[in-house]
């Protein structure tokens, strides 16, 4: 069955070809695509998480939130995709009710009194990001897949660390023994 091609858009997801080995970033990797206009794409690895916590991070935050590494362009900055734009201030809507960003000052806030647990809201260290020309090269190249995002309820929670695998099953066919392969082929 010919699987029906997904354009590339804000609110879509990446997911790396199994043949992605070796990249600390992006073998095996789930992206969602925050920013995908003339100017570049943006988007966030959704299902690698660091070996730090928020709090271990910025000691000011009393709650221990788990941080993925969003990429590798800016590991040094921290960014955030939340549900909860009503109380974050410049919130940047992606689609279907994930955001991005906002005042951070307020989140810090609202963590440290308890209004945000962590199930609203996710923390990357770093980005992925790409010229429009580049993106599209790697997926002439058949580096990634496009796929619409039907996780958005799960998105923001620990539940996404096997995204990928899911999705290689959802994607089928070859797609599908991949799915239980392990990462380092020379470990089969």
């Amino acid at each position: 069955m010919l699987m029906k091609q997904v354009l590339p858009e804000k609110g879509k997801l990446l997911i790396s070809e199994p043949s992605i080995i070796g990249d600390d970033s992006f073998s095996r990797s789930v992206i969602l695509l925050t920013e995908f206009n003339t100017e570049g794409v943006v988007g966030f690895i959704l299902n690698k998480p660091l070996d730090c916590t928020l709090d271990q991070l910025i000691p000011e935050i009393s709650l221990k939130l788990e941080v993925y590494q969003g990429g590798p362009v800016e590991m040094d900055n921290l960014y955030f995709l939340h549900n909860i734009p009503h109380l974050i201030p410049n919130s940047h809507l992606i689609e279907d009710g994930i955001y991005w960003g906002g005042d951070f000052n307020v989140v810090s806030a609202l963590i440290n009194c308890g209004t945000i647990t962590g199930n609203e809201i996710k923390f990357f260290l770093g980005y992925s990001g790409w010229e429009r020309s580049q993106l599209e090269t790697e997926l002439d190249g058949n580096s990634w897949v496009v796929a619409k995002n039907t996780d958005s309820k799960e998105l923001l929670s620990d539940n996404m660390h096997d995204i990928w695998k899911r999705n290689m099953k959802t994607l089928g066919g070859a797609y599908e023994l991949w799915s239980n392969a392990p990462e380092n082929p020379s470990y089969n």
